[in-house]
């Protein structure tokens, strides 16, 4: 693998901010930066000094999907179906499935599979210039990365086919209407609002917030008595860790708790 930067990685606290660095080409994917990313979100998923993870964008794009250049070259539709197999799935699994919670910071053009990795964080904070498309009709594909499991969940099946069969230009203001972001903040004022997001969600019961990601995943596609079966299982899992002894003995003397995500 090339050892280009096209990647780059920073630590504040247990914050790791994961950022696409390809700027000159609107921070698209090619077979390197999506190894790269890969690599960096499965580094940040295992190490348990990192409690909660930013994923953004260098530039005036968060990502704009596939380099399309390099797809010229992957060849016949088989051969795409096996790119987003053992490409775009993996990173797909790892942000949907990371047991400590993912932000999404658009700061700008976020489309196609980069729309769709935005969807796969659990929260989406975007720059008020920030737009989205799902682009993958007006170049005459489906959609992969996601986003059939995960636009209809945030935006519901009327919408999301709406947005995937005419894709159009969304601004921040109209993707916060349809659900698809939990905030939309002033381009000066996104950088700090994003840290201060992701440092209050690293100092929260990071056991407690795996548990629940899990539990809306599988909850999505489970019978109503798995959903509670499971819900039992990971009470019984949190109840016994020291962040819930923390939180509980904090409530009690009516203070702050300070978690440590154990």
């Amino acid at each position: 693998m090339p050892n280009t930067a096209v990647v780059t990685t920073s630590t504040q606290g247990h914050v790791r901010t994961i950022r696409l660095d390809r700027p000159t080409r609107m921070n698209s994917l090619d077979l390197n930066a999506k190894a790269r990313l890969l690599d960096e979100l499965r580094k940040a998923a295992d190490d348990p000094d990192v409690r909660a993870v930013v994923l953004t964008g260098t530039g005036r794009a968060f990502c704009v999907g596939q380099d399309l250049e390099e797809a010229r070259t992957v060849g016949d539709g088989q051969a795409m179906g096996d790119a987003v197999r053992e490409q775009y799935n993996p990173l797909v699994r790892t942000l949907l499935t990371m047991p400590k919670p993912v932000v999404a910071a658009v700061n700008g053009v976020a489309a196609g599979a980069g729309m769709a990795l935005a969807l796969a964080c659990d929260v989406r904070i975007a720059a008020s210039s920030a737009t989205f498309t799902t682009a993958f009709t007006g170049i005459g594909l489906s959609c992969d990365t996601g986003i059939s499991w995960t636009l209809p969940r945030v935006a519901g099946r009327a919408v999301a086919l709406d947005l995937l069969l005419r894709p159009r230009l969304l601004g921040a203001a109209e993707a916060l209407d349809l659900g698809l972001l939990q905030q939309v903040v002033a381009d000066e004022e996104f950088e700090d609002t994003v840290r201060r997001s992701a440092a209050q969600l690293a100092a929260g019961p990071t056991r407690a917030f795996a548990a629940i990601k899990t539990a809306v995943t599988l909850a999505s596609g489970s019978a109503l008595d798995d959903a509670l079966e499971y819900e039992a299982a990971q009470i019984a899992e949190t109840g016994a860790s020291v962040d819930y002894q923390a939180g509980l003995n904090a409530f009690l003397a009516k203070r702050k708790p300070e978690f440590t995500g154990c």
